[in-house]
């Protein structure tokens, strides 16, 4: 990639790696803040909940806003809302103000994965776009392991207040380096031929988008279910220790970071040499859901040393599977309707951060047990099969015209 290109990729990634960190705060110091602030159960849950509730219907919004002023520009005022929003939790007094600060921080961090895309759309070669979604997919999945055991040890130190202050004035720091940066003009292509981005009308009857948009929610309800409850299931129904559990859970999601890095490296190299990247992108998808059905049936039945090599072989999968969730999206819809396609893609898929955490609840105290969870969790990858195998059209350049799109590789 061209010294540009890194340095945007470079800065995003960054901005996507204190996205998850801020996001995942509250969960690290929810033991601390309940006892406090005399916070209910039902409390906790609907702060951890309230986050999507801006988070998720933001993202259209935010993708057509992006491209109609600068994505550039819209993610630098993300960082800066969410970065305010986590300085002044440590500040709250009490389950009101932490609310309305927890839409906030979903408001602000809604520019991440709509503005990075597009940026990276415009900014990266298509033959490069995977090892910059494998680098950005490294950062935001070794975020929550990194804030979780920094924001654990200092909360235990300091107190939690101080380590919000702490971390959005860290945050803040970004938008020094992201000042510098311009962003170039996206290359002219033979494979799109409009010379202005398509209407967002003619982006939500592409065929492409709701394939993409449905193996995105199947693989969140996984990846959301897994973050939600997995401390609790090693804790409570495998016996494990808090500091067990948190040093298996801090390999796992390590080996999850690496293999996002690799999976963007080996999709480039396919491609590279003259392959299909409708082949490789399509057949890590196929991977991630097939090898997570039984992935998530043995972590609940298998005992526990099986059940762990299934918790590992879930985490890889993910992890190679990762960059082409928006290297897909920044290759069909291309620089000049990469925004919106992922606002609304994303926006779909983060349902399942609302739902995938409640669902589980209700089923753990209907049945007693995580089993019904798990195997509900393994159905929910049939969607993800459908949509990127069957719903998805081929993985190429579409040709926007005015009465919609093309697939550009089918063109004579």
């Amino acid at each position: 990639m061209p010294t540009g290109s890194n340095r945007i990729v470079w800065l995003v990634s960054a901005a996507l790696f204190i996205n998850y960190i801020d996001r995942g705060n509250l969960a690290t110091a929810a033991p601390l803040m309940q006892e406090q602030l005399k916070l209910s159960a039902t409390q906790l849950g609907i702060l951890g909940s309230a986050f999507y509730y801006a988070y998720v219907p933001a993202q259209p919004l935010v993708g057509w806003l992006g491209e109609r002023y600068g994505a550039h520009r819209l993610l630098g005022a993300g960082v800066a809302i969410w970065s305010v929003a986590t300085l002044l939790t440590g500040f709250a007094g009490g389950f009101l103000s932490l609310l309305m600060l927890r839409l906030m921080l979903g408001l602000g961090e809604s520019a991440g994965f709509p503005c990075g895309s597009k940026l990276v759309a415009v900014a990266v070669a298509p033959n490069r776009i995977g090892m910059a979604n494998g680098i950005i997919a490294f950062a935001y999945l070794v975020g929550p392991a990194f804030g979780t055991t920094l924001g654990g040890v200092l909360m235990n130190s300091v107190g939690w207040r101080p380590v919000f202050v702490l971390f959005g004035g860290l945050s803040l720091l970004w938008l020094w380096p992201w000042s510098r940066v311009r962003v170039p003009e996206p290359a002219r292509s033979t494979t799109v031929a409009a010379t202005e981005g398509p209407s967002f009308r003619a982006i939500l009857r592409q065929r492409g988008l709701w394939g993409a948009s449905l193996g995105h929610f199947a693989a969140n309800y996984n990846f959301y279910f897994c973050l939600s409850w997995l401390p609790y299931y090693l804790v409570k129904s495998r016996d494990f220790s808090m500091s067990s559990m948190a040093g298996l859970l801090g390999s796992a999601y390590l080996i999850n970071a690496m293999a996002g890095l690799f999976g963007g490296w080996f999709c480039d190299a396919w491609i590279r040499t003259g392959r299909s990247a409708s082949v490789i992108y399509k057949a890590m998808m196929a991977l991630n859901h097939i090898v997570s059905i039984a992935a998530m049936i043995g972590m609940a039945v298998l005992p526990l040393h099986g059940s762990i090599a299934c918790l590992f072989a879930y985490e890889v999968v993910l992890g190679l599977s990762s960059p082409g969730i928006y290297a897909i999206p920044q290759i069909m819809a291309g620089p000049s309707a990469t925004g919106r396609w992922v606002g609304v893609q994303n926006s779909i898929g983060n349902i399942a951060g609302i739902f995938a955490p409640m669902i589980t609840g209700i089923l753990r105290d209907l049945t007693g047990s995580f089993t019904s969870a798990f195997v509900l969790a393994a159905l929910i990858n049939v969607l993800g099969l459908v949509g990127w195998i069957w719903i998805l059209p081929r993985v190429a350049p579409l040709r926007w015209g005015g009465s919609g799109a093309r697939n550009a590789a089918a063109l004579p």
